[in-house]
């Protein structure tokens, strides 16, 4: 590929996040409302598209366990087909819920949907008792372990040294900056990346598929052919998006089926949103670029 630039995400790519974030997704809303949706259903989410922030796929899953309880009849793939249609994201979700049910039905869902609630019930149960008192500054109410622990390591070593040796490598997760700091430092690339080649949550408010952190990145590289690798559609995106709003580079969309899109069924959706590549894990990378 004449790569001079590779960027990664880490949820799906660097770290397994199957029984962390998606955990901690389907079980806030159980702790809040007492009803939740399948762990296979948040892919169905991601694919809508403007959910690479957790926390507002966690409000969307809320808002339609809400909305079920208030005769909205739709599935899930009902329902993200609808906020796909609408432009993805959490306030087409919105949008989706007022147009179906009605007004009233949607004031009385209002009244009950506590976003706030479940963004810190998910941060109590993913970072745990012991770094949410660190990271959140407050006392939790649930005493556990965490889910960020139970996160398996995908990139191999010699993978790592690989890209290190080869090309500039940056970060592009929609993780805060403390939870990327935590996974890089576990894949070893925490030293390795200056904060100036990261871009996390804390660093833009657009979020993926928005172009401007990946462009910023290649900017800051001086690269000509940058390579960004994700777990979603919306990574891909971003490097679409970046290609038509930086015509002067080349940017290459890398998909990987170590996240939620899995096996052939995640190839032909990845490949439908032009990916350059499809990759079984970011270990097959190195060969890809040389």
């Amino acid at each position: 590929m004449n790569a001079d630039a590779v960027v990664l995400d880490i949820d799906g790519v660097l770290v397994d996040v199957a029984d962390s974030y998606r955990r901690a997704i389907v079980d806030s809303v159980e702790r809040v409302y007492d009803r939740t949706i399948r762990k296979e259903d948040i892919q169905q989410f991601k694919n809508a598209g403007g959910f690479n922030n957790d926390w507002e796929l966690t409000y969307a899953a809320a808002l339609y366990v809400l909305a079920t309880e208030e005769g909205y009849r739709g599935s899930i793939d009902d329902f993200t087909d609808a906020i796909a249609a609408e432009g993805g994201g959490l306030e087409a979700a919105e949008s989706v819920v007022r147009d179906a049910i009605g007004a009233q039905a949607t004031q009385r869902i209002q009244n009950r949907w506590d976003p706030e609630e479940l963004r810190d019930v998910f941060q109590q149960l993913y970072l745990g008792a012991d770094l949410y008192r660190g990271l959140e500054g407050g006392e939790p109410d649930i005493e556990t372990r965490g889910f960020i622990h139970d996160e398996p390591v995908i990139l191999e070593a010699e993978t790592r040294d690989a890209l290190l040796e080869r090309y500039d490598v940056g970060v592009l997760t929609g993780r805060p900056a403390a939870e990327a700091e935590i996974a890089l430092d576990r894949v070893g690339l925490e030293e390795a990346i200056p904060l100036e080649h990261r871009f996390t949550m804390d660093d833009w408010e657009e979020g993926k598929p928005h172009p401007r952190a990946l462009t910023t990145l290649a900017d800051r590289f001086d690269a000509e052919r940058v390579v960004f690798v994700g777990d979603t559609l919306d990574d891909v995106r971003t490097a679409n998006n970046a290609e038509e709003a930086d015509p002067q580079r080349e940017y290459d969309g890398v998909g990987v089926l170590t996240g939620g899109l899995t096996g052939e069924e995640g190839r032909r959706a990845y490949e439908a949103e032009d990916a350059t590549a499809v990759l079984e894990s970011i270990n097959d990378l190195p060969t890809l670029l040389e």
